[in-house]
């Protein structure tokens, strides 16, 4: 039975972090040569490509399962030697950092409060659309993701978290302005809306509910700048 070497792992997950041979040797204290070797050694084991060279590095389809398992096992490793009381070692064995993908309205409402309860660890939040964030999961760049996909990513296993409910607001000079006869068809196809980026279908969906059919009212692209920026009308 084909084993996978853990100084192997580590070379692949540093390379794809890092984006480039020389940068993964600099965070190794090894040399470029020796980083090569090994991801060589490891996609030769596995016979598979697992590194795309290209600028910065990317890990291919085979090399984000590799990625997955080489951060749990770094993660498993580093919770080990924190048990043994290792964290002051000075042997880059302190604290784990684990990478986690989270939707903004999640990070602006309940999620951080429930990290604080958590010791031990440095956490590595990447924020994107919860429609998303699954296929960071999927490339190995997190270890955990808030997602709305009940399909678990192989190697990897599905919790309820809970269900989050918008419920549409506006402020009063915009409702005396855009639904001065109630919230009726004709008002939310001509008022306007505010999205974070092209991803974000929040509006699109609520307006599809209330006409059932797609409706097309003129639109701003405004990204996120701070907490609790979502836009209410």
């Amino acid at each position: 039975m084909m084993n996978l070497d853990p100084d192997q792992l580590e070379a692949q997950a540093a390379v794809i972090s890092e984006g480039t041979f020389d940068a993964a040797a600099r965070a190794l204290h090894v040399t470029p040569s020796a980083v090569s070797q090994r991801v060589k050694a490891l996609e030769t084991s596995v016979g598979q490509v697992l590194l795309a060279r290209s600028k910065p590095v990317r890990a291919t389809t085979s090399g984000e399962t590799l990625l997955r398992a080489a951060r749990q096992i770094q993660a498993v490793s580093q919770e080990a030697l924190r048990e043994l009381g290792a964290e002051d070692a000075g042997d880059g064995s302190g604290p784990p950092v684990v990478a986690l993908a989270v939707n903004a309205d999640s990070l602006d409402t309940w999620f951080l409060a429930a990290l604080a309860e958590l010791g031990g660890a440095v956490f590595d939040l990447r924020r994107e659309d919860e429609n998303r964030t699954a296929e960071l999961l999927r490339r190995g760049e997190v270890m955990a993701a808030v997602t709305t996909s009940r399909n678990p990513v192989p190697g990897c296993a599905v919790r309820r978290l809970g269900r989050m409910r918008y419920a549409p607001r506006a402020a009063a000079a915009f409702r005396a302005q855009w639904f001065p006869d109630g919230v009726t068809v004709a008002a939310l196809s001509r008022a306007p809306v505010v999205l974070l980026d092209r991803d974000d279908t929040i509006q699109d969906r609520y307006l599809r509910r209330r006409a059932r059919r797609p409706l097309h009212p003129p639109r701003h692209y405004i990204p996120e700048s701070g907490p609790s920026s979502r836009p209410s009308g």
